[in-house]
C-alpha cells in the first residue's frame, strides 16, 4: 500500500513570511489562502492588526493551511 501524500507546510516559514512580510499577507498565500491573502492586501494587513494575530495563532500552533492541516513543525 502507498503512503498518503502529505502536502504539510512549514511551521517555521509561515511564522517568518508573517513576520517580514505579514502585512501583504505573504504568509498566508504560502498557506494556499488566496483569497484572505489579496484581502490582507488591500488593507494592510488589517492596520497591522490581521497580521499580529496571524503572527500570535501561527506561534501557538493554531494556524492551518487551506485543506484545514496543521502547519509540520
Amino acid at each position: 500500500m502507498n503512503a498518503p501524500v502529505t502536502n504539510q507546510r512549514s511551521w517555521l516559514v509561515a511564522l517568518l513570511l508573517c513576520f517580514f512580510f505579514g502585512i501583504i499577507g505573504v504568509h498566508r498565500f504560502y498557506v494556499g489562502k488566496t483569497g484572505t491573502g489579496i484581502l490582507q492586501i488591500v488593507t494592510f494587513g488589517g492596520l497591522g492588526l490581521w497580521t499580529l494575530i496571524d503572527f500570535i495563532v501561527i506561534l501557538v500552533g493554531g494556524f492551518r493551511d487551506k485543506q484545514g492541516q496543521p502547519l509540520a513543525r
